[in-house]
């Protein structure tokens, strides 16, 4: 029996699955390299890095710099999400002046003012269903759907009582704007490539 095999027996007989368990054993798995891992209400998925996947992200980050410090603006960075077993390697992430880890060392959902999900055809029902319930729970100001198969962008704002009021949803080339939110900038998406 291997430690892992030890480990996952412990668990299950404890009845008491928690994220940092999941994520030790993924820590030991064969993941291909290339690929990106999270937990979604508990399920690990793994999911290949496109390079439009990439050259969207960066696009992004781009934009974001000129408001957020190199260091508030993150990608595939695990931050713990309300619900059960929400452990999310978000695309993009920008967090808030003053945003401190937790006693783990780990960024916390509470500073947590912009997140940009690029959707994977495998993993896409999680962009659009529990990550966005788990953002509204968690109060993200702004949660942006970035889908290079359709080429369109959807703009998630006015989180409360665990769902988002407000959704606007355009193609590529049509500006994503942020002036009226906690970001404060217009996102062009112009050069965001197609899949």
């Amino acid at each position: 029996m291997t430690v892992l095999d030890d480990r996952i027996e412990m668990a299950e007989s404890s009845g008491e699955l928690t994220l940092d368990m999941l994520f030790e054993w993924l820590e030991k798995m064969p993941v291909p390299e290339g690929y990106k891992t999270e937990i979604v209400g508990g399920h690990i998925f793994m999911s290949p890095q496109r390079d439009s996947h990439w050259d969207i992200i960066l696009e992004i980050v781009e934009q974001l710099r000129a408001k957020y410090p190199r260091k508030r603006v993150k990608s595939d960075v695990r931050i713990d999400y309300p619900g059960h077993l929400n452990g999310f390697a978000t695309d993009v992430t920008a967090l808030a002046e003053g945003a401190l880890k937790d006693d783990k060392g780990r960024w916390q959902y509470k500073d947590v003012e912009f997140v940009a999900e690029v959707i994977s055809k495998d993993t896409a029902a999680n962009d659009y269903g529990p990550k966005k319930t788990a953002y509204a729970a968690a109060e993200v100001p702004v949660y942006l759907i970035v889908n290079p198969y359709t080429a369109e962008w959807h703009l998630h704002t006015l989180p409360k009582d665990g769902e988002y009021h407000s959704e606007v949803s355009f193609g590529f080339g049509d500006d994503i704007d942020l002036t009226s939110t906690v970001v404060g900038l217009v996102l062009k998406t112009d050069d965001f490539p197609r899949d």
